[in-house]
């Protein structure tokens, strides 16, 4: 097995390359800046734009020299470019300086020179994600509090980042879905990461809790790992148990990071004979998780929504359908039989639902205290585990309830989609996708239509 240190390391260059994954969020610019602000090569030719001022040019000049005075030597290069910041502590071009001592001293595997000076540009670039992950796996690898401590801020100020940021936001060659995949995978594996430095300090309680959140938002082993062992160090073998099932049967390789599964193995057996006195029962208990689980490790998480899907294969009209609340609570919609059934289809992904999805809150909250007209938001996602992170940042004022086969039935081929079922069953008003104008309007009006009422109730 990997020491900690490696793993660690690992963790921090995969969160990089999700950085990149998702660039075009706020990365773009930096990538921009990198490029303006990085040293020009010996010897490339000027153009009018590149025109320096007369107080730039001995700078300019000099710095030119320290890069061609060192070729190919990297070893050489971080020390002419060090002298030229003695020299030149302003410098036009220092932000570029900077990341070239960074990745100059990551060629020569010199760890506290990678760290100097990628801590002196995020001084200068506080919005540079990128490097500061680099910093978080250098802080790590000397473990010592004061570092633990800076590697946890950096990873915060990433995460709060990655937590404001929308898919409006991404790169027009990246699909809503694949986005909001590499969202969640980077928020999973942030909240794992600040976990695993939370409990290299020894605060279990702020470690656990961003644990958990980790899972909550993608299911992963790497998790559910680090919980069984905060439970274990603390004896209680029986959530240590259950935490090392989930972790020995989730996929083994993730974007969060990866597990030894037969270090996890061993871990169980041990916790199973503190619970026991054997490991009588372990193997049914593992197959048991497996179905729970509903698939086997590497499998996608989404077979709750499966199941409860297949429990209303039979039925014959919307009112038939038995959905749940995100507690999964059963929400049977006989219960709105003579009444408007207004309903919103949408998922985690669907950069229009967010768009939407408050308009339709707004309309639903118009109508609070009418007992004739009844409205859900009705989730659509195959993995489950991602709703609830999500609506805890939303917040959403409007019954959210899982399809469950709803939206097969009723033939939601695009999201968002918006419908009305009137008093007596049928599908009176639809809408596929996003209308920038006149929705309210038009899904009030459509209200209106289908109760046969007047102005629709004040909300209290």
């Amino acid at each position: 097995m990997s020491s900690p240190i490696v793993r660690e390391s690992l963790v921090a260059i995969r969160l990089r390359f999700l950085l990149l994954l998702i660039s075009g969020m706020f990365f773009a610019g930096a990538w921009c800046a990198r490029a303006q602000n990085a040293p020009a090569s010996a010897g490339a030719a000027k153009t009018p734009s590149d025109a320096i001022s007369k107080k730039d040019a001995d700078p300019e000049m000099e710095l030119q020299k320290a890069i061609a005075d060192a070729g190919n030597d990297r070893g050489a290069l971080v020390r002419n470019l060090e002298r030229y910041l003695q020299r030149f502590p302003d410098a036009p071009r220092k932000a570029g300086v900077f990341r070239a001592l960074v990745e100059s001293c990551e060629q020569v595997q010199d760890d506290g020179c990678a760290l100097k000076y990628s801590e002196q540009l995020i001084a200068l670039r506080p919005d540079d994600s990128e490097i500061m992950m680099l910093a978080v796996g250098l802080l790590q690898k000397q473990a010592d509090e004061s570092s633990l401590t800076r590697a946890s801020g950096y990873v915060s100020r990433v995460l709060d980042r990655i937590e404001k940021s929308t898919a409006a936001e991404k790169p027009p060659r990246v699909s809503p879905a694949e986005w909001q995949q590499n969202h969640d995978e980077l928020r999973a594996a942030l909240y794992n990461l600040r976990g695993q430095i939370e409990k290299s300090q020894h605060d279990d309680a702020a470690a656990e809790k961003d644990l958990r959140m980790s899972y909550a938002v993608q299911r992963n082993a790497v998790a559910a790992e680090q919980l069984g062992e905060i439970a274990e160090m603390r004896r209680d073998y029986t959530t240590a148990a259950q935490e090392y099932l989930l972790a020995f049967v989730l996929p083994e390789d993730g974007a969060v990071g990866k597990v030894n599964r037969r270090e996890i193995r061993k871990r169980l057996g041990n916790v199973w004979r503190q619970l026991h006195g054997s490991e009588d029962g372990l193997g049914t208990a593992v197959l048991a998780e497996y179905d729970l689980l509903g698939a086997a490790p590497g499998a996608s998480a989404g077979a709750v929504s499966a199941g409860s899907a297949a429990g209303n294969k039979n039925a014959k009209d919307v009112y038939a359908f038995v959905l749940r609340k995100l507690d999964g609570s059963a929400v049977p919609l006989a219960a709105a039989r003579g009444k408007a059934l207004v309903l919103s289809f949408w998922a985690t992904w669907c950069g229009p639902c967010r768009e939407l999805e408050p308009q339709f809150v707004q309309v639903a909250k118009s109508y609070a205290g009418n007992a004739d007209i009844v409205f859900y938001a009705v989730n659509t996602d195959e993995d489950e585990s991602l709703v609830t992170p999500f609506l805890s940042r939303e917040k959403w004022d409007v019954p959210v309830v899982y399809a469950d086969g709803l939206d097969e039935f009723v033939k939601v081929e695009s999201l968002p989609t918006v419908l009305i079922v009137d008093r007596s069953g049928k599908i009176t008003y639809r809408i596929n996708g996003y209308p920038p104008e006149g929705f309210a309007e038009n899904l009030t009006n459509a209200i209106q239509a289908a109760v046969g009422a007047g102005a629709p109730t004040a909300a209290p």
